[in-house]
Parts: structure tokens; sequence; C-alpha cells
């Protein structure tokens, strides 16, 4: 297993953003991930680091990064995935089966562990949708668990892992048959959204910074608020959708947080509707990020 210290997570992230780690794991196999979650106390399990912002301040604990556990199956039509496999390439291989229901996730950079965590979706598919059974490593009793789709507590952008009992090992899917061309062509349709209403990985960002509220959008109401102006010197909201925060480089942490904080009160000044954020702020904090992340999660500050 590779283990690096004094790891500087930066550039693992899609934000760019991120400081010193003490300690990163890089399991490769799934016993050596369970050996890992049985041994460590003081852990963050994290796979593409795509939706989350990391303190630049780094992690003064262990960190496992998931990235090498790769292995996937396809049996008939069923799929047999590891948590570190990325969604595009799932996409790609099951739409080469002829094997439908994965198309959403071709442009999105995230891992399965991250995408079943959030219960990630877009274009009227979600990840829960043709799930079957997860397997998963239950912190509480340090022992593997299967729990079916129906005792995953989906919702939208939410399941049980986000709860911290349990974290995800492998998941087990049950796609469609469907006519190749017909994959293929709503994969092209959805490559070509994203490609007009979401930045790339070449402009470092998180994806969407928060969450739509009930009926609602939220890069509706930031785009009415106004944010689109919100351009700061090393941080800036992305011109073609108001919930993309872009780093214009060498941003810090703090930076992301204080235009979500701006972008969050305009929202509020105009249309009194309080935006939760869809991304994740990981890691050691200065005593001003945690107000600020507080603020941004309605948490009542000490």
């Amino acid at each position: 297993m590779i283990v690096k210290e004094n790891f500087d997570i930066k550039n693992c992230t899609t934000y760019k953003i991120g400081g010193k780690c003490k300690k990163v794991y890089f399991p490769q196999t799934q016993s050596e991930f369970v050996e890992l979650l049985k041994n460590l106390n003081n852990y963050i399990v994290l796979g593409s680091c795509s939706n989350i912002l990391f303190s630049s301040k780094g992690y003064s604990g262990d960190i496992i990064l998931t990235t090498e556990l790769k292995q996937f199956e396809i049996r008939g039509t069923k799929i047999y995935t590891s948590c570190g496999v990325k969604g595009p390439l799932l996409a790609q291989k099951t739409a080469e089966a002829s094997l439908s229901g994965f198309e959403f996730m071709i442009g999105f950079p995230g891992s399965i562990g991250g995408n079943i965590y959030m219960n990630a979706g877009a274009h009227g598919q979600c990840i829960s949708d043709n799930l079957y059974q997860c397997c998963l490593f239950d912190r509480e009793t340090k022992e593997i668990v299967y729990k079916p789709k129906d005792e995953m507590n989906f919702g939208y952008r939410n399941s049980i892992l986000k709860e911290g009992r349990y974290i995800l090992l492998h998941a087990e899917f049950d796609l469609k048959k469907a006519a190749k061309e017909d994959i293929e062509n709503l994969i092209k349709r959805n490559l070509e959204f994203r490609k007009n209403v979401q930045p790339t990985l070449a402009t470092p960002n998180a994806g969407s910074v928060f969450k739509n509220p009930e009926n609602d959008s939220a890069g509706r109401l930031l785009d009415k608020a106004g944010v689109k102006s919100f351009d700061f010197e090393k941080v800036k909201v992305w011109n073609n959708h108001a919930n993309f925060i872009i780093n214009k480089g060498n941003a810090t942490s703090e930076d992301v947080l204080e235009l979500m904080k701006k972008m969050k009160d305009e929202v509020k000044k105009q249309y009194t509707i309080e935006l939760v954020p869809e991304i994740l702020f990981i890691g050691d904090k200065t005593e001003k990020e945690e107000n600020l992340w507080n603020m941004l999660c309605q948490k009542h500050q000490k």
C-alpha cells in the first residue's frame, strides 16, 4: 500500500485548494481498505475530492484516499464496483455493454463512493435509481455489512452515509438493457449540456456550491440576486452559471468561504431564502473558517 506523509492534498482536489496532511493512505484492495478502517482512529475517507473544499490548513489526522480502488465487473445487467471507480468510466463501459442508467455520470468527475454518499444526480437520473445493494464498513461494530437500497435512506443529495456510521466499500447495481445508439445519444446530449452550463476542471471548481431549495433552483436565485458580478482577487462566481465558484489561482479555503457567505447573504436579503452548501468543507479549520462554515450551514456559533 502506498503511504505518504506530510502530503499536500491540494493537487488531488478539483478546487486545487488544500494544505498538508499528516499521513495519506492509498489502499489498492478492499482488504487493505478494511484493515485501515479497523485500525486507524482519527481519519477521513475521500475519493475524487470533486465536491469538497479542503482547508488550506490541511489536516492533522489521517486521510484514506480510495483512488486506487478501481475494481469493477459487468455480469449481464449487474454491475459490481469498488467505491473508488470513477463515474464517467462506468458510464462509458456500461454504454458499451448496452446498459442504461449511468448516462448522467458521464460529466461527473466523482467516484462511486462520493456519488452514493450524496446521491448524485442530473438529467432526471440519480445514482440510487438502479442501486441494488451496498457493502459497507460499520464504524461502530468494525464489521462488514450489506444494506439494500431501501435501507440507504436516500433523499435529495443525501444518504445514510452522511450520518457517519457507515463507509461504502463496494456497490451492486442492476441496470436496464437498451439500444446502444440511444444510450450514446443521451451521453452526448449530457456532455453538451455540461459543456454549456458548467465549467470544466481546467477551471478549478468543485461543482455546484449550494443545494437547490425545494421547488426552486439555487443557480436561478443566485443569478437573479446578481452574484455573477462577484469577482475578487483569487476567486469569482462563474460567468455562465451563478452556482459555481472558480479558483482564479492560489485561492485559499477562506477565500472560497467568504465568497460563499456573500452569495448566501445576497439571496437571503433579496428572497429570504437560506441556501445550504452542497460542497463539504474538510480538514482543520481556523477560527474564522469555523465561524464562516457555521453561518453557511446555519449552525449556532458557540
